[in-house]
């Protein structure tokens, strides 16, 4: 397995690797077949790891750096797992001069990972985003579903027990 920094070890299945041949055969030598095979891969993994990467490329004869390159380019592709209990910090504009910085700050030194990773326990992953719409309350994070508005970086502990 392999390990990557603040984030889980790739763990995919025999029954996922499976999975995802079927649809790259499926798609094969169609014009286009990139985008769809990509989002059928997130649909079985939950994300792109490179090594789905790597599959997704070598499977369809395309350089893995063209896979990469349209997985960071659409914001519909996440690199990183997701967590449990995705929280998700707005750093928009509003959000930013009122203190969401300090906001993730804390949130990431009592998780001990940063933005796009997850805990090795996969409970927990992080993302700052730039707008959620609720400019009004900021700064904002949610967690999954759950909004919490007017911030204050001492916020942060109280609700992060909610969810241990």
């Amino acid at each position: 397995m392999k390990k990557r920094k603040g984030n889980l070890p790739f763990r995919g299945t025999p029954e996922q690797e499976a999975q995802l041949m079927k649809v790259i055969e499926d798609h094969k030598g169609q014009d286009g077949a990139l985008m769809p095979v990509m989002q059928e891969a997130q649909e079985i993994y939950g994300y792109l790891p490179i090594e789905v990467q790597q599959m997704i490329a070598k499977g369809l004869g395309v350089p893995v750096e063209k896979v990469y390159g349209v997985a960071t380019f659409y914001s519909q592709f996440a690199l990183s797992p997701k967590g449990e209990y995705k929280i998700s910090v707005c750093l928009g504009t509003a959000c930013y001069v009122k203190g969401a910085q300090d906001v993730l700050d804390r949130i990431s030194q009592i998780l001990g990972i940063g933005a796009d990773e997850c805990t090795p326990d996969g409970k927990f992953s992080i993302e700052a985003c730039r707008c959620i719409g609720a400019c009004g309350l900021a700064p904002v994070m949610t967690v999954n579903d759950e909004v919490y508005g007017r911030l204050q970086k001492t916020d942060v502990d109280d609700i992060l027990k909610k969810y241990m």
